[in-house]
């Protein structure tokens, strides 16, 4: 990493109405993973459709949120699964990973789930943690489970779009985000509990794949969603430190972004303006940082 940049405040883009706040007792994942805790929701897997509508997954409670481009919020669907990401498909599905239930499916217009993988090879996922989809339609996805550097179990699965299934990497110590490169030649993986981004090639000769450690984090908890813009830009959502880094091609950090609301940055997207969106999970918040602002923050 070369130069330094100036940390700044995102922009607040739009809030979970308290309307759509649960109410009751927490959920079996909130009780897990948030003891004690009161937890009105948990957004993750922000993403955009081709009508610039924002959809967003409410893991503890099962919900699939969409907010139109004016910042109306509907939910869409709600079950007793445990929704961490959602990505668009070509035929006006989505992608979607549970950690509780697996690799689905979802009709927006029938609302209905429809599974596509609940296991590999006989053997359960851990708890699938997040997606992304290539153009050729095959579908990228993370198995993180409760796996960490004592416990490196989490494994990176690939579906192609003719169903088949394979695993292209395991032993990694909970792999959460997951983008491919704008040619698609390469894939980034977020290792949360390394605070690392490790990176691999989508199509090498060896198996298992080489990887290699394409950026290291310090502090919070270590990186979870992951956001790549047309232009190469690797965005990495922050978790406990409350921010949002982005990376310019060749792997150098050039923006430091910040949320004021809370620390629990979950997930980051950009638009088709290459607009950077942040999820703030503690406050429900969603910010945004347009491309003029980040880009000016690059080191002279």
């Amino acid at each position: 990493m070369t130069g330094t940049v100036t940390p700044f405040d995102a922009d607040l883009h739009t809030r979970l109405p308290t309307a759509l706040h649960h109410i009751g007792s927490p959920s079996a994942w909130a009780r897990m993973t948030r003891p004690g805790e009161t937890m009105h929701s948990f957004l993750e897997g922000i993403v955009f459709d081709d009508n610039d509508c924002m959809w967003l997954a409410d893991v503890p409670y099962g919900r699939i949120f969409k907010v139109n481009p004016a910042g109306t919020w509907t939910l869409v669907h709600a079950d007793d699964g445990e929704p961490h990401s959602l990505r668009p498909l070509a035929d006006g599905r989505f992608a979607v990973v549970d950690y509780s239930k697996g690799l689905q499916a979802f009709d927006p217009k029938s609302n209905r789930l429809e599974p596509l993988a609940t296991d590999f090879n006989g053997r359960p996922f851990l708890g699938l943690s997040d997606l992304t989809v290539s153009s050729k339609g095959d579908i990228w996805f993370t198995d993180s489970g409760r796996t960490s550097l004592s416990d490196p179990r989490g494994a990176l699965y690939c579906r192609q779009a003719d169903g088949k299934l394979s695993c292209l990497l395991e032993m990694i110590p909970y792999p959460n985000g997951v983008v491919l490169s704008p040619g698609e030649d390469l894939v980034y993986v977020a290792v949360t509990r390394a605070n690392a981004v490790w990176r691999l090639k989508t199509n090498g000769a060896e198996t298992p794949p080489m990887v290699g450690l394409y950026v290291q984090l310090s502090g919070g908890l270590g990186p979870d969603g992951l956001a790549m813009s047309h232009n190469g830009f690797l965005a990495v959502a922050h978790a406990q430190a409350g921010r949002a880094l982005v990376f310019d091609p060749r792997g150098d950090m050039i923006a430091e972004i910040r949320t004021p609301l809370g620390t629990t940055t979950t997930s980051v997207a950009f638009d088709r303006h290459n607009n950077l969106y942040i999820v703030e999970a503690q406050s429900g918040s969603v910010y945004k940082s347009p491309p003029t602002q980040w880009r000016s923050q690059c080191p002279k």
